[in-house]
């Protein structure tokens, strides 16, 4: 025999055997993209939600304020949260001061169809805005 002849059909038996392992590595990492991806939204959802609720006349306006601009925000960059949970810390209103927002957003990873990945993932940010130092408080 030739030294050829005896390595034929080798390379299908290694594509076959290799392929699996190359489709599950496209697969995680289209995961992973999906998960970094929807962490720089919901980052930039948080931000957004604490800049509104700085400019607000009061804390319960500053909560609703925030909410309202965390689903405005997370809705305009094409992603829904289910569920999605604002937290907004009001403990240094005042001219000067702080408020912080966080912002939880799950994931939907199931689609994918591995079982290492989860079908869910959260993803939790945190942003704060200062409250203007000349802004009068109250209505």
């Amino acid at each position: 025999m030739t030294p050829g002849r005896r390595e034929r059909g080798s390379a299908v038996l290694e594509a076959v055997i290799g392929a699996p392992f190359v489709i599950l590595l496209l697969v995680t990492l289209i995961g992973a993209g999906r998960v970094a991806n929807a962490h720089q939204i919901v980052t930039d959802a948080a931000g957004d939600a604490a800049r509104a609720a700085s400019e607000a006349r009061s804390s319960p306006t500053a909560q609703v304020a925030a909410q309202r601009m965390a689903d405005i925000s997370m809705s305009g960059r094409g992603v829904s949260c289910a569920p999605m949970a604002v937290a907004v810390d009001t403990t240094a209103w005042h001219p000067g001061g702080s408020v912080g927002v966080t912002l939880s957003c799950t994931v939907q990873l199931a689609d994918l169809g591995i079982p290492i990945l989860g079908n869910t993932r959260t993803v939790t940010a945190r942003a704060a805005a200062v409250v203007d130092i000349y802004r009068q408080q109250g209505p």
